[in-house]
This record gives C-alpha cells, sequence and structure tokens, in this order.
C-alpha cells in the first residue's frame, strides 16, 4: 500500500511543479488565479494523502478549512478580474 501512497504523491508533486509554471508564466490575470486555485487544490490532496498515510482523522478539519478559503479566494478575484475587465 506504501507504493500507492507513493506513487500519489509523485504525481501530485509533479501536477505542483508543472501548476507552479503556469503560474509563474500565465500569460493573463485569469490564468494565474486558475493555477493558483489548483494549487490549492493539489495541497489539500496532499495532505488528504498524509492523512491516509498515517490513518490520523485530526487534520481533516484542516482539510476542509483549506478547500473552502481557496474556494473563496477564487470566486473572489475571478469577481474582481471581471469586474475590471467590463471597466477598460
Amino acid at each position: 500500500m506504501i507504493v500507492v501512497f507513493t506513487v500519489t504523491l509523485a504525481i501530485l508533486a509533479a501536477a505542483a511543479l508543472l501548476t507552479m509554471v503556469r503560474l509563474l508564466r500565465g500569460p493573463t490575470t485569469l490564468d494565474r488565479i486558475t493555477a493558483l486555485d489548483v494549487l490549492v487544490i493539489l495541497v489539500v490532496c496532499g495532505v488528504a494523502v498524509y492523512v491516509a498515510i498515517n490513518r490520523d482523522g485530526s487534520n481533516i478539519p484542516l482539510v476542509a478549512a483549506v478547500a473552502l478559503i481557496g474556494f473563496v479566494g477564487s470566486a473572489t478575484a475571478a469577481r474582481l478580474v471581471e469586474r475590471g475587465e467590463r471597466h477598460r
């Protein structure tokens, strides 16, 4: 079972690296916001894998809080970008 966790963490790390490239090179602000949202989701998935490896459910509220903050933050940022494009 440890092989599955290791492979999962490796795939998440590769996805995070590619997401960081998009975050740094994104041509538009909306691309960067989307990359940041994906990065938050990858962090949540990584913590969920950590919880599964250690079989310790004490971090589940942390996972839920980070996911909620990520969702609210990306929705707010997208709304601000949309509002800024309307004024141009």
